[in-house]
């Protein structure tokens, strides 16, 4: 096969901004997942990859031809405190080009080896974590969610310790690029001002082509930056997901869902829902991301306040009048999605009290959330003592009553009941990837079987739709076994 011509984006900008490294070979490459269908898209044959020539190039087991692998350094805030240089401790970039609709593409592998910026660490992804990352990312792009996206996984017979014991894997992964704001954060306390500039216009170039004439480009580019991130995390928001790691080094600058350490679909709402076990302070709890999400965007802001202009308080107040954006983007992209998600068709100005309301219910009758919202579309079309049935109990003087305001404002707007159970179903998913799902795969994988994996990805490519005899996919787990699975970033 011909793979397609190299271009090398990210390393033609120089040794400031990366260095080349050789990925460790695998040993005993097991292939445990391929993704034909996003292979055909980025311009790559399916059956090539499925061969077994294709197995070491998407191992690190042999070279890319014409490519040279690299890993790129930046520095981040985690968990509110700067660390001075990170980068690519475990992942590679070992490939650009562009695909056939020409967009620009990058494949990266994940747990190829050491880099060096590994700090000390063997460079390697364990199968349990690069599992959950295949999944995650798999199914937010099936929600709609802008996401990296997996193309391969392969296991090992090599062992790994982290906490458990565990089989190494490598993660083949793609994105139109990986570059983060800790990118910026790292040149803006390091370089000089032209790197700074340099990487800009990059980005711009290759991700933001429409933005190069302006005369205020940069300023038009943070702007955009500061606006996917709003809408990324409204997003999450009314799917109830929790990233976990919001650190400035794990947000994308083209409004990505990057990264998956620790994560999960929050199951019965909790509006101070924590998915990281190490987040003891609960700083990336459900109910704090969107305000995180406008204090990374301030400070990849603060990073690039000298593109902005250059006399500090002139950079300051447009930093200030970007970073308003964020709030107003926030507000109307998620009371967007809520109103969908209530088969709300009109903007009203009661519309956050109802939903307020609604949430109280569930957050009190300790409600799954994914299946609470998907059963609102039932209750518009049987009698209100049935809709009682079927959604949180144990209150049913407070649900009856929200029930007949939540009917009487549908009514007000009229339209056949069926029409708007419909376009309920199609923003309010039936199936999610809840834990004890992820977890019956990772076991499956380590026993060598990837049949639950490949089960699993199918239910959820189409999580908007009935699927007969997948019910179970559907149902959150058994009563006082619900987990709470977190793998950490070292994992």
């Amino acid at each position: 096969m011909n793979l397609p011509l190299g271009e090398p984006r990210f390393a033609a900008l120089g040794p400031a901004y990366g260095q080349p490294v050789a990925a460790l070979p695998l040993p005993d490459a097991l292939r445990l997942y391929f993704n034909a269908a996003l292979a055909d898209q980025i311009g790559l044959d399916p059956r090539w990859c499925q061969s077994a020539a294709a197995l070491p190039l998407l191992t690190g087991n042999a070279a890319w031809p014409g490519q040279t692998p690299s890993a790129s350094v930046y520095a981040g805030h985690q968990f509110g405190v700067w660390v001075s240089q990170l980068g690519d401790g475990r992942v590679l970039t070992l490939a650009e080009w562009r695909a056939p609709d020409g967009s620009p593409v990058e494949l990266q592998l994940k747990g190829a080896g050491p880099t060096p910026y590994a700090r000390g660490s063997d460079g390697r992804a364990t199968l349990a974590s690069s599992v959950r990352e295949l999944l995650a990312c798999e199914a937010l792009h099936a929600l709609g969610v802008p996401t990296t996206r997996a193309l391969s996984l392969a296991g090992s017979s090599l062992s790994v310790q982290r906490d458990e014991l565990d089989t190494a894997a490598v993660l083949g992964r793609t994105a139109p690029c990986f570059v983060r704001f800790g990118h910026f954060e790292f040149h803006a306390r390091h370089g000089t001002p032209q790197q700074l500039a340099l990487l800009a216009d990059h980005v711009i170039e290759h991700h933001f082509p429409y933005l190069a004439n302006q005369p205020q480009r940069h300023a038009a580019w943070l702007a955009e930056v500061v606006e996917l991130t709003a809408a990324l995390f409204a997003h999450w928001q009314t799917l109830g997901f929790c990233h976990g790691v919001l650190n400035t080094d794990n947000l994308s600058v083209l409004g990505l869902t990057l990264d998956y350490g620790p994560y999960g679909f929050m199951e019965r709402f909790r509006p101070h829902h924590v998915c990281n076990a190490s987040d003891h302070e609960g700083r990336y709890a459900y109910t704090a991301q969107p305000a995180i999400g406008r204090w990374n965007c301030e400070r990849l802001l603060g990073a690039c306040a000298g593109l902005l202009a250059p006399q500090p308080e002139a950079a300051r107040e447009q930093a200030q009048a970007l970073l308003a954006r964020y709030d107003e983007v926030y507000r109307q992209e998620v009371m967007r999605r809520w109103r969908a998600k209530l088969g709300l068709r009109e903007a009203r100005a009661g519309d956050a009290g109802l939903l307020n309301r609604w949430l109280t219910l569930l957050q009190r009758g300790k409600a799954d959330f994914t299946l609470a919202f998907r059963r609102l579309a039932d209750a518009i079309q049987i009698d209100p003592a049935e809709a009682l049935i079927c959604l949180p109990a144990g209150q049913d003087a407070a649900l009856r009553d929200w029930l007949d305001d939540w009917r009487a404002r549908l009514a007000s707007e009229g339209g056949s009941p069926a029409g708007r159970a419909s376009a309920m179903r199609r923003v309010n998913p039936r199936y999610v990837l809840r834990n004890h799902l992820a977890q019956a795969a990772i076991e499956g994988a380590q026993r060598g079987s990837s049949v639950e994996l490949h089960r699993l990805l199918a239910v959820l490519a189409r999580p908007f739709d009935e699927q007969p005899g997948a019910e179970h996919y559907a149902a959150p787990p058994a009563q006082g076994l619900e987990l709470e699975l977190e793998i950490g970033c070292s994992a």
